[in-house]
């Protein structure tokens, strides 16, 4: 299903350009509004919230008045992780919910997310109505500021019950927020549950969310766990939905590890539901064989953490992720939740007292290298003759020995590759000829 504005994960985009403006974002909040709330009564209840982007207060202001406008009272929890705004739209009854946010992206961008009366992403179904669904641009003008609700209380209720009271009592944890959403939620977990932090990215100004900091950026992270003697580093990412986690060694861990981890622990205990664990094909292939080796499996969808949460369902799983950070422990959260998932990792430290840098040593990762390349434009893949004929070379050589990927971001404008294979110099040479045939076909920005 082709849609003209929707990626992966909603609609994302520079400030002030051809998507995100509050023009667009106002007429998407109607569409919205009208599609998920067509049959309910007027005044259906609609959550919004926001990252710490300057752009983001303005651009909910805008949804705020394209969801009155349909007849919908739009309320607002402010700034707040993607998470708990999933959480808020559950717990408050909403029929659906709207975060504002570009999640790991620069401060420049910003982006549009929705959940449905569940807290769950909208299917691809649901995106192509609201698609078919704007109105004109002169039936939705201006900006509503919407009611406030709290949707903080409830959500740290919520990731406070994940561990026993004080059980981080005497625990040192270093916390890099990104500059983002979860700034204030993720130190009041932590803290909360006992914990000393070592805090950076904390200081949002509307301008500096991700810059140099966060799970994109973790080497900061890295360094201060080390010098400040720290049982583990948290990273989380804009707006607060992955993470990645640095051991007490100050080496980093992605969300291939961090999923290994809660999946084979869970299996050890007799607790991953349907003994499955759902990841994405961007999954190192030796996430497969730590859980099928602890007596579990592993099921593969397309990117997209709403790929892997429909998947989850369908399987009867509640464990998933992907290997950027984004895991989904849904008997907690809907959605994925940074803060969730190193809740759940401390909870492993401290039920088998070992570091994190022990527990890591159940993933052995088969060799991969992975490139983003920007590229000037998305032309077809099957357009794309030497990027096309190297693939399928290459695919022979490696055999049932490795795999590659070849795909389009779905929220930058950037080509992805991802190669596996038996060794680091045969995945090495494969990712060079890949990327010199991508260069031989498209404008790639150096």
């Amino acid at each position: 299903m082709k849609l003209r504005f929707f990626g992966t994960d909603g609609v994302r985009g520079p400030y002030g350009g051809d998507l995100i403006n509050e023009d667009f974002a106002a007429r998407l909040g109607f569409a919205a509004a009208r599609h998920f709330c067509g049959t309910l009564e007027p005044g259906a209840r609609v959550v919004l919230g926001r990252d710490t982007r300057a752009s983001g207060e303005s651009l909910l202001e805008a949804v705020s008045a394209g969801v009155a406008a349909a007849g919908c009272r739009p309320l607002t929890v402010g700034v707040l992780p993607t998470p708990a705004v999933s959480c808020a739209v559950l717990d408050g009854g909403a029929a659906f919910g709207v975060m504002l946010t570009a999640s790991h992206n620069p401060a420049a961008d910003n982006g549009i997310k929705f959940f449905n009366s569940l807290g769950q992403k909208p299917s691809a179904a649901d995106e192509a109505q609201i698609e078919a669904l704007l109105p004109p641009v002169e039936q939705v003008l201006g900006t509503n500021r919407p009611a406030e609700m709290d949707g903080r209380g409830p959500y740290l209720k919520r990731l406070r019950a994940v561990l026993a009271d004080s059980s981080l009592a005497g625990w040192t944890i270093a916390l890099d927020t990104a500059h983002g959403a979860a700034c204030a939620t993720s130190r009041q977990v932590l803290e909360g549950l006992g914990a000393t932090l070592v805090t950076l990215g904390d200081a949002p100004d509307g301008r500096n969310i991700n810059d140099g900091v966060g799970s994109e950026h973790p080497e900061k992270l890295q360094a201060r766990v080390s010098a400040a003697g720290a049982r583990l580093g948290i990273a989380q990412d804009g707006d607060g939905d992955r993470c990645v986690l640095v051991d007490e060694k100050g080496v980093l861990l992605d969300g291939d590890e961090i999923l290994a981890v809660l999946a084979v622990d869970a299996l050890s205990r007799g607790l991953l539901a349907n003994r499955t664990l759902v990841v994405t094909v961007q999954s190192n292939l030796g996430l497969d064989r730590a859980v099928e080796a602890a007596g579990g499996r592993v099921c593969r969808t397309p990117v997209g953490d709403r790929n892997v949460a429909e998947r989850m369902r369908a399987e009867g799983a509640m464990l998933g992720g992907e290997s950027s950070g984004h895991v989904i422990c849904s008997d907690i959260v809907p959605t994925g939740d940074g803060l969730v998932a190193a809740l759940r990792v401390i909870g492993v430290m401290l039920a088998t007292g070992k570091p994190l840098s022990e527990l890591r040593r159940v993933l052995v990762k088969a060799p991969q290298l992975s490139r983003a390349l920007a590229v000037r434009e998305k032309l077809p893949l099957d357009d794309l003759p030497n990027l096309r004929a190297e693939q399928q070379a290459i695919e022979r050589e490696l055999g049932t020995g490795g795999r590659l990927l070849v795909r389009y971001s779905g929220t930058e404008p950037k080509l992805r590759l991802l190669v596996e294979g038996p060794d680091v110099a045969t995945v090495t040479s494969a990712m060079e000829r890949l990327v010199n045939a991508a260069k031989a076909d498209l404008d790639v920005q150096e």
